[in-house]
């Protein structure tokens, strides 16, 4: 396993300018967290993206989606995005928002 280089650049270029934002190895890629929290990351080339539960699974229908799931067992509220729906920048944009909004949203770590 590892994570895209150009991706995590690409993500890490998104999250510029906000408060909090350090990156760390997990899952065998590369995850960004906001004040401790998860909100995005990157294995192969897929992005994860962490949301609220319920806005996760109203995710999952759509396009390029599926359940984050790296040891058989899929973890509520996190996702995978597929190349096909982060590959233009308006695309990325929308999922690494949407991650980081919720991580600023939850209480630091």
């Amino acid at each position: 396993m590892g994570f895209d280089d150009d991706l995590a650049l690409r993500v890490r270029d998104r999250l510029n300018g906000r408060q909090g934002v350090t990156d760390r190895k997990m899952f065998g890629g590369i995850a960004f967290l906001i004040n401790g929290n998860m909100a995005c990351g990157v294995l192969n080339d897929d992005l994860i993206v962490r949301l609220e539960h319920e806005e996760a699974e109203r995710a999952l229908n759509e396009p390029h989606t599926r359940a984050f799931d790296v040891n058989g067992r899929p973890m509520r509220g996190f996702l995978f995005v597929a190349p096909d729906g982060i590959e233009a920048d308006d695309q990325l944009t929308r999922w690494v928002d949407a991650g980081a909004n919720h991580a600023s949203s939850l209480e630091p770590k």
